[in-house]
């Protein structure tokens, strides 16, 4: 291979390769790390991986696992390349008229880039994509001339319902991604969500690293529907190819006409020195750009779901404002529910959005929003547009619903509204837009409580018509800011399924679990700081009145992990309860700032059941308004003091209920530990 490019992104190297036959691929390495790069004997990963209908599939066992390796692929060679304004654009061409254009960009602050492909068709005739990928990165690693046996690992993050985020660390052995004795037979590990909950499964999320040079490469999918990422190796260099998914795995095809083009969704990669923690602080360097909430400190929420639990009325509305009124929180939320019908579930009944003034807003709901307003609170509201439970009005509307195959995509709970119709915009704005406007709601929270599956009619294929309705569903959100001007919008689905990069980018902060009363919330918390901004990932306290102290704190320490929220039986709790609380809220407004600007490491003894822990775990934030460290205890033996390394010489305060000790001295805190499941958090400077 030949190098013929090189690029300074930073702290890393981006340079391009090509072999005898004029494939291009790319390299990204830490500048520190340049030196010790060996003189490795592997094949060229090109740049892109793609697949045209018709095409000679990929061959050595990989047909069935893989689309990367096709003749489609093999056919692209290199025309030109040129960098302007922080974006290097490589053009290829098999010679015939099919070109793509792979793009990456960054400029600096960034410590990751974007990438993405193109596809044109130039033929004259038209064609049929069956894969196109965003990003593909082979020759891993470069730090040893061989397969680097016992010194790669790839990591993934798995998420389920209320278990979001788990880290699992795999060795290349143990994955069987070694390479034959010969060099043949695809080892392929493949992975990805099909449907519109993209990180029911997975995020979108992978990692490499050597951990005998101590690099860690990582990339992130920025895709609202389904995606794909895949380990895949023949030779002694390990690739890491993603982006949507392909026809293999969720029926996706893109038919193009001539002169018509195809862009795959944004891969975000970055390289660093480290390990996985490392790497995924990297990565969010690109949130925290996207991010619309950069220049406003967090807010403090009161959500009153896990007060009402999907039956909230003027009457119960007014005894939660009588709690909280005076007490230093900027939103209250009025969750599912406002539109209920007597003797029905609240799920089964929503999409027609009307409120129920018959029994919950008797002198109808602009008395319940004034009554928040005029108690110093900013109003806000819970809606699922996407969607219509089987009760509604609108389930019936079947030429308003999405369809596979002819027949109505029904999850039994859920239908799914056709996002492309002008009708459905027409009823969205009338009932979700106009709604906002009408009762100057300055909150909306957005959720979304099934997934569509692999795809829906109206498209060439099913995951082309997923992807398509998964686009317009996010230009009525970007539409739906614009058209009431100053709202703040809350991204759930479920909890946590839709925290990808391109969802996170269309809002302000999102639910980062529905794991709302469990012991397990500090650990999900935690670990979601490696996949989005903690400034966005809004976390629950939910009070009640039987709490210890002990177990409120708790609690309460763990929404420091993110954005605070409150819910929960608040009119039972005592005055050292509220004490409790208002202290808690006080803190967490002083580190607000380490919240919004930081970047996290982890320590602790290693949690392997979430639902039953064991041991501690600890997050320190640093950042340029100073330190937050936030412990958690769980079950099990836990050590009487833990050390932690900070960047700070002074302790500023301390939340606790156990009396612990806590000391710095010459760039170590150290914290005694008293008691399971108990709390603490500091604050440095």
């Amino acid at each position: 291979m030949n190098q013929f490019s090189q690029y300074t992104l930073g702290d890393m190297r981006l340079s391009y390769w090509t072999d005898d036959q004029n494939h291009v691929g790319m390299r990204l390495v830490p500048l520190a790390k340049e030196s010790e790069i060996a003189e490795k004997n592997c094949k060229l990963e090109p740049l892109v991986q793609l697949y045209v209908r018709g095409d000679k599939l990929p061959a050595s066992y990989g047909n069935g696992r893989t689309m990367s390796g096709s003749d489609s692929t093999a056919r692209m060679k290199l025309v030109s390349q040129n960098e302007q304004d922080g974006k290097v654009v490589t053009v290829l061409s098999d010679g015939a008229g099919r070109t793509v254009r792979h793009t990456a960009a960054w400029h600096e602050g960034l410590q990751a880039l974007r990438v993405w492909s193109e596809f044109v068709n130039e033929t004259g005739e038209a064609l049929t994509l069956e894969m196109l990928s965003s990003m593909s990165l082979g020759g891993l690693t470069p730090f040893d001339a061989g397969d680097a046996p016992g010194a790669l690992w790839v990591h993934r993050a798995k998420s389920s319902w209320s278990m979001e985020g788990r880290i699992l660390s795999e060795s290349v052995e143990d994955l069987q991604l070694e390479p034959s004795w010969t060099n043949y037979g695809y080892r392929v590990e493949k992975f990805g969500v099909r449907g519109s909950m993209p990180v029911n499964g997975y995020f979108p999320f992978a990692a490499v690293e050597d951990r005998r040079a101590g690099v860690t490469w990582a990339m992130q999918i920025a895709c609202p529907s389904s995606w794909q990422i895949e380990f895949r190796r023949l030779d002694s260099g390990l690739s890491l190819t993603g982006g949507g998914a392909d026809f293999d795995y969720c029926h996706w095809a893109k038919n193009l006409a001539p002169g018509e083009s195809f862009r795959t969704p944004e891969a975000y990669l970055t390289v660093g020195c480290g390990g996985v923690d490392e790497a995924s602080q990297r990565l969010l360097s690109i949130q925290w750009e996207n991010f619309t909430g950069k220049d406003h400190l967090p807010p403090v929420l009161y959500n009153e779901y896990c007060t009402t639990w999907g039956k909230p009325s003027h009457e119960n509305l007014s005894k939660i404002v009588a709690s909280l009124k005076g007490r230093d929180i900027d939103y209250l939320v009025i969750d599912c529910g406002w539109f209920g019908k007597p003797g029905v579930f609240w799920g089964e009944c929503s999409g027609d959005w009307e409120p129920n003034t018959d029994t919950m807003f008797p002198e109808g709901l602009e008395k319940t929003v004034e009554m928040i307003r005029s108690a110093g609170f900013r109003p806000g509201i819970w809606f699922e547009p996407e969607t219509c439970g089987p009760l509604s009005d609108m389930a019936k509307r079947e030429d308003f619903l999405l369809k596979r195959n002819g027949y109505v995509v029904d999850s039994e709970d859920r239908r799914f509204l056709d996002m492309q119709k002008p009708e459905v915009k027409e009823y969205l704005e009338e009932r979700v837009v106009n709604f906002l406007r009408k009762y100057r709601f300055e909150y909306v929270k957005i959720d979304y409580n099934n997934s569509i599956g692999d795809g829906c009619d109206g498209a060439e294929s099913l995951g082309e018509g997923l992807r398509r309705n998964m686009e317009a569903s996010q230009a009525f959100y970007r539409h739906l800011r614009e058209a009431v001007p100053g709202i703040c919008m809350e991204n759930c689905s479920s909890g946590g399924h839709r925290l990808e990069p391109s969802m996170m980018a269309l809002f302000d902060m999102a639910s980062f679990s529905d794991a709302h009363e469990c012991i397990e919330i500090p650990i999900v918390a935690a670990n979601l700081q490696r996949l989005i901004l903690p400034a966005q990932s809004q976390i629950w306290a939910v009070l009640h009145g039987t709490d210890s102290l002990r177990r409120l704190n708790y609690s309460l320490v763990s929404t420091f992990l993110g954005v605070l929220c409150l819910s929960g039986d608040i009119y039972s709790l005592s005055q050292e309860q509220w004490d409790l609380v208002d202290r808690a809220i006080r803190f967490y407004r002083s580190i607000r700032g380490i919240v919004l600007r930081g970047a996290s490491e982890f320590y602790g003894s290693g949690v392997k059941s979430w639902r039953h822990p064991e041991g501690w775990q600890a997050v320190c934030r640093t950042g340029p308004d100073g330190v937050l460290v936030t412990i958690h205890t769980f079950g099990g033996e836990i050590p009487e003091q833990i050390a932690l390394p900070v960047k700070a010489k002074e302790i500023c305060g301390t939340l606790c209920t156990e009396g612990n000790q806590v000391a710095l001295k010459d760039g170590v805190l150290t914290v005694s530990l008293h008691s399971n499941f108990e709390a603490v958090a500091v604050s440095l400077k």
